[in-house]
């Protein structure tokens, strides 16, 4: 006689009390790296002077890498989930981590981030304007429409011509000057770029997308200053 499938007595509970272990851990360990980021943001307010938030437009995580390591001797930034570097900052007097700091929270709100440091603000205010970063989307859908006429290439030098061509341009060498050999359509409205689209692209010099940050607020012990006052902050968003 076949033996029944079904779960003999006390199975039902070692399944549900496994499932409860299992998501018991997976809370466990989001809680404790949530904690460690509390942690962290408030050994730095201990450590840094100064505090700032800032906003960022189309990131791009080798550029913003690029830009951390210049300052990472004497800086450190933080980004992530809104309400956890809220709560570490205290949302109000009453449980902000230093007197003052809990302003900065209100200006915690869509693509932000945290920047402690020991530069001046003189510094700070000078490598944000130096810094200006530029990317090429390789996968989002193109802004424009983009084509070459046949005829000279002349912003290319013969060199170039092998690279062209390896990027889907038709091109050839016509004494010593690049030529495109018929009229060729680099990308379009709306369609997805290729790779060698997007290089090509950045051999024109057209950019498809700007990877900016922009500093919204300052904090030090003795002083706030607001750099962006059109942003609405009645409320706290994650």
């Amino acid at each position: 006689m076949p033996k029944s499938k079904r779960n003999r007595p006390g199975e039902a509970n070692l399944v549900a009390d496994q499932f409860h272990l299992t998501l018991s851990k997976t809370k466990k360990k989001g809680r404790e790296h949530k904690e460690a980021i509390v942690n962290a943001i408030k050994e730095a307010v201990e450590c840094y002077p100064s505090a700032y938030v800032f906003t960022f437009e189309n990131m791009r995580n080798q550029k913003f890498k690029e830009f951390r390591d210049q300052l990472k001797s004497n800086s450190r930034f933080f980004l992530g989930s809104n309400k956890v570097m809220q709560l570490a900052l205290g949302r109000s007097v009453a449980d902000e981590v230093k007197p003052g700091i809990y302003k900065l929270s209100k200006f915690i709100r869509h693509d932000a981030g945290l920047l402690f440091t020991n530069l001046s603000k003189e510094e700070v205010e000078r490598q944000w304007l130096l810094d200006m970063f530029f990317s090429f989307t390789l996968i989002a859908p193109s802004a424009l429409h983009v084509d070459l006429k046949e005829g000279p290439l002349e912003q290319f030098t013969h060199e170039m011509e092998p690279y062209l061509r390896k990027q889907g341009v038709p091109v050839r060498l016509n004494k010593g000057i690049v030529e495109l050999v018929s009229d060729f359509v680099v990308c379009e409205e709306g369609m997805s770029l290729s790779p060698e689209a997007a290089r090509t692209l950045r051999l024109l010099d057209i950019k498809m997308a700007t990877f900016r940050l922009h500093l919204l607020c300052r904090w030090t012990p003795e002083d706030f200053e607001v750099y962006r006052e059109d942003l609405d902050h009645s409320d706290m968003e994650s």
